[in-house]
């Protein structure tokens, strides 16, 4: 039993790291830019956070994405709160708006980046770390 439990936290922890932090850079991205930009809601509101409680939506971030895990569908989506952006308090609100929704996706494509790098160090590792980083940057 004990075993089971085990692995059961070591599969949960491949998954969720790289998706709580693929979430929370996602959208601190869109409201760090909106800042930079000229539009401080997400600021005033805290969203320009590494803190992953920020950005959690209840459904779209737990429930979603744990119901497809246990019906082991061949994929697995979910979704975040997102980030509070007034495009019209931003400078230039066509060119800015373009930017600020930019940013996420820019964000996932640096995280992929570094962990693609990443796999470079697995093997300076002790094989049991070497293996469960090997499946977090598998899942980044």
């Amino acid at each position: 039993m004990n075993g089971q439990l085990d692995m059961t936290i070591y599969t949960a922890s491949t998954w969720i790291l790289p998706v709580i932090i693929a979430i929370t850079f996602h959208e601190a991205a869109h409201g760090f830019i909106a800042h930079k930009l000229g539009d401080d809601t997400a600021w005033q509101l805290g969203r320009v956070s590494f803190n992953p409680l920020k950005h959690i939506d209840p459904f779209g971030t737990i429930l979603l994405p744990a119901f497809l895990l246990l019906l082991r569908a061949p994929f697995l989506f979910g979704y975040a709160k997102p980030v509070p952006v007034n495009f019209r308090a931003l400078r230039n609100p066509r060119r800015d708006m373009v930017w600020v929704a930019a940013a996420g996706p820019a964000t996932n494509l640096l995280l992929a980046t570094a962990a693609a790098l990443m796999l470079h160090l697995v093997g300076f590792l002790p094989a049991s770390a070497g293996q469960w980083l090997l499946q977090n940057l598998e899942h980044a």
